[in-house]
């Protein structure tokens, strides 16, 4: 399998100036995300998963090393460029839904088709719909839709311009128990089905068990993964690291 996104030697500091100084996020994490599959990042709280997700997603910048996604090295890009790169081939779901309450859920995942200066085409749109479970959804704006509908509007919203990666952050943490089993489901499904690469950033233990592999971070730093793991081997593991960082 052909890789999407590669990490290498990433490393980024908050802050500081001076030697010493400043915050380190990441501590030379090097990792490869492979074609097709799902995997979710999990740590203590301040172990860099954000920020991990960030720098892979073009959102930020390393302080030093390269991200290499979709074949294209970011540090190369400049802003527009890398604008661009986001747009076309990277999606991105996050906890808060960030749907713009005034348009329907058709129009809302035709958003970023617009923004490219397209007119999304009403069948291009409906077929992501159908892909989340909701083409019976489409006239309906997000004050109608449930959480659960609304965290499937904006993947399908994140999907629409079929992009090589979907990152996630935390996309169950505002949704109840068996919500977040649906939205779960839902990616697992998009991994499987139709070859879609997700990267997902979890507290959850349950979320987690659901990927591929989960990768963890610790300080910064890799800090082992686990293929095919249950919700108990995944809490065991972090309930580790965290006693580790007492």
């Amino acid at each position: 399998m052909d890789e999407v996104v590669r990490l290498s030697a990433v490393r980024r500091v908050f802050g500081g100036g001076g030697a010493g100084g400043g915050v380190t996020a990441l501590d030379g994490v090097t990792a490869t995300f492979r074609a097709g599959t799902f995997t979710a990042v999990m740590g203590p709280s301040g172990s860099g998963k954000s920020t991990l997700l960030q720098c892979a997603a073009g959102l930020d910048r390393p302080t030093s090393g390269s991200v290499v996604v979709a074949g294209v090295e970011l540090d190369r890009l400049g802003e527009t460029a890398l604008t661009r790169l986001r747009r076309d081939r990277i999606g991105f779901v996050f906890q808060a839904y960030n749907l713009v309450s005034s348009l329907t859920a058709e129009q809302n995942v035709g958003l970023p088709l617009r923004l490219a200066g397209r007119w999304p085409k009403r069948a291009e749109v409906r077929d992501v719909l159908a892909e989340v479970g909701l083409a019976d959804r489409a006239g309906h704006r997000p004050g109608e839709l449930s959480g659960g509908q609304r965290q499937r509007v904006a993947i399908a919203r994140a999907l629409v311009t079929r992009p090589a990666v979907l990152f996630a952050d935390e996309p169950t943490g505002a949704l109840d128990t068996a919500t977040s089993r649906d939205v779960l489901a839902l990616l697992r499904a998009l991994a499987d089905r139709h070859g879609q690469t997700i990267i997902m950033v979890t507290h959850d233990p349950v979320a987690a068990s659901r990927a591929d592999r989960v990768v963890f971070l610790a300080d910064g730093r890799l800090a082992g993964e686990l293929a095919a793991a249950t919700p108990e081997q995944v809490a065991a593991h972090v309930t580790r690291l965290e006693a580790r960082a007492c």
